[in-house]
C-alpha cells in the first residue's frame, strides 16, 4: 500500500443557522485566488442548496431522506444514522479523497446537528481516521454572532464551543459569524472584545433579572460562568465573509493550527497582505476596531461597570 499523501484542511462545524456552508464558499474562493488548489467535501446529507460545486459529496453514499423514510426516523436521528453510515464507510471517503489532486487544500462542510460534536462519537471517529491517513485538520466552529446580544445565549455558546473542543481533539479555531448582524437583534451589553477574549463571564450575571421566577436559571448561569472559566479554552475570532481582510485573518490562524504554513512561503504573502489591511495586526484595537466602527454603535464600552454609568457632556473627551 502507498503512504498516504499529507494532506491540510478544515472541518467545518457549527449549530444550524451559523453559515457554515457559505463560509466554505467564501474560505474555497479566498483560497483559490490566493493560488491554493481547494477540494471541498460535503458531509452534510441535508445539505441540498449550497453555493459550491463539491468534489465530494456524501449525497453519493446515503441520502438523509432515503434513510428518513426507510427507517421511519426524524431528521436528528436520520443524520446520526448518516454519520455512523459514513463511519462504517470510512474506505470510500478515503478513497475519494486520494482522487483528488496531491496538493490539494480540503474544506470539509459538516451537518449542523450540535449532538454530533458534543455526545455521539461518530464524527470524531472519523476524523480520527483521517488522522491517521496523514490529514492534517483543523476545527473551524461557527456560531452566530447575535448571540452576544443575549447573556443566557452566549454563555449556553460558549458551554458549547468548549464541549465540542474536548470531544473532537483537534486544532481549535472559534469564530464569531456574521459579525457585520451583531447587533441585529439588541445591543452589546459590553465591548466585543469582551466576548471575542470570553473575559469575565461573571459580569454577564449581572444582566440577568433578580427574582424568584429566574432565580434557578441565573444560579445555573453562574456555575457554567464557573466551568467555562475554570477550563479557560474559549475564546472566539469575528469573521463576515463580506470582509476578505476578516476572512484573511481566519486563514492566518487557521493554517497556524493545521501546520499548514511551516514549509510554505504564502506565510509570507499573507502577512504582507495583512499588513496592509490592517495597517499593524499586533495592536489590540486592530482586532475588532474595523467592526466596531463599521458594523457596530461606536459608543466606546469598557467591559466594566463603568459601561453602566451615564457621563454627561462635561466630562467627555
Amino acid at each position: 500500500m502507498a503512504a498516504p499523501v499529507t494532506r491540510f484542511g478544515q472541518i467545518v462545524i457549527g449549530p444550524p443557522g451559523a453559515g457554515k456552508t457559505t463560509y466554505v464558499g467564501a474560505m474555497a474562493e479566498l483560497l483559490r485566488g490566493l493560488g491554493r488548489k481547494v477540494s471541498i467535501i460535503n458531509l452534510d446529507p441535508a445539505n441540498e442548496n449550497v453555493d459550491y460545486k463539491p468534489d465530494v459529496d456524501i449525497a453519493e453514499l446515503v441520502h438523509l431522506q432515503e434513510v428518513m423514510d426507510q427507517l421511519k426516523l426524524g431528521p436528528n436521528g436520520g443524520l446520526i444514522y448518516c454519520m455512523e453510515f459514513l463511519k462504517e464507510n470510512f474506505s470510500w471517503l478515503i478513497e475519494k479523497i486520494d482522487e483528488q489532486e496531491r496538493s490539494s487544500y480540503v474544506l470539509i462542510d459538516c451537518p449542523g446537528q450540535v449532538e454530533l460534536f458534543t455526545t455521539n462519537t461518530a464524527v470524531r471517529d472519523i476524523v480520527q481516521n483521517l488522522v491517521k491517513r496523514d490529514v492534517r485538520l483543523a476545527a473551524v466552529h461557527l456560531v452566530d454572532s447575535h448571540y452576544c446580544s443575549d447573556p443566557g445565549k452566549f454563555i449556553s455558546v460558549c458551554l458549547t464551543s468548549l464541549t465540542t473542543m474536548l470531544q473532537i481533539e483537534l486544532p481549535h479555531i472559534n469564530l464569531l459569524s456574521k459579525i457585520d448582524l451583531v447587533e441585529k437583534y439588541g445591543k452589546l451589553q459590553f465591548n466585543l472584545d469582551y466576548y471575542t477574549e470570553v473575559l469575565d463571564l461573571e459580569y454577564l450575571l449581572d444582566c440577568f433579572p433578580e427574582d424568584n421566577f429566574t432565580k434557578k436559571y441565573r444560579a445555573l448561569n453562574e456555575a457554567l460562568t464557573g466551568l467555562i472559566s475554570d477550563y479557560s479554552l474559549v475564546n472566539f475570532i469575528p469573521v463576515t465573509v463580506k470582509s476578505k481582510e476578516r476572512m484573511l485573518a481566519v486563514s492566518q490562524q487557521i493554517d497556524k493550527a493545521n501546520g499548514y504554513v511551516f514549509g510554505t512561503g504564502e506565510e509570507r504573502n499573507i502577512r504582507n497582505m495583512m499588513g496592509s489591511a490592517f495597517g499593524g495586526v499586533d495592536f489590540e484595537w486592530a482586532k475588532t476596531g474595523d467592526l466596531r466602527s463599521e458594523y457596530m454603535d461606536n459608543e466606546e464600552k469598557l467591559g466594566n461597570d463603568l459601561d453602566k454609568v451615564d457621563i454627561g457632556p462635561e466630562f467627555q473627551v
